[in-house]
């Protein structure tokens, strides 16, 4: 008689692999497939981020005396072209800011717009310090 010894799967094995593997793919797949949406809301959420930021950066400049910080003193600052001036670039195509916020009253420290992305699925708020 023969030592030889045969290795490798029975057919069992390998087709209890691949049923683990389909259960595991038809849990997961779903989850993959609808991340476009959260990934839009995260994308504006950083948009209306940095907004935030550079205005909070630039009313540090302009209470440091800067020459380079804009005044943000307007009864409608929440603009485009105001706010997406705070930005290196400007405001990301598509982008709009809408909002009511006054920054023209001495007694304003900040005001609240809204940022919406291009097809207007997803909205952030923007907190934007008056700089006076």
């Amino acid at each position: 008689m023969s030592d030889i010894k045969q290795q490798g799967f029975t057919l069992i094995e390998l087709i209890m692999v691949i049923v683990i593997l389909g259960i595991l793919a038809a849990i997961a797949l779903p989850k993959f497939l609808d991340l476009s949406t959260e990934a839009s809301a995260a994308a504006v959420k950083g948009v209306a981020g940095s907004i935030a930021s550079a205005s909070a950066v630039n009313y540090a400049g302009k209470k440091a005396g800067s020459a380079a910080a804009q005044t943000l003193n307007q009864a409608n600052v929440c603009d485009a072209g105001i706010l997406g001036g705070l930005l290196e670039g400007g405001l990301p195509t598509g982008y709009t800011i809408s909002g009511t916020g006054d920054c023209s009253a001495a007694t304003t420290t900040s005001v609240e717009c809204t940022l919406t992305e291009p097809d207007n699925s997803e909205t952030a708020a923007i907190r934007v310090i008056c700089a006076q």
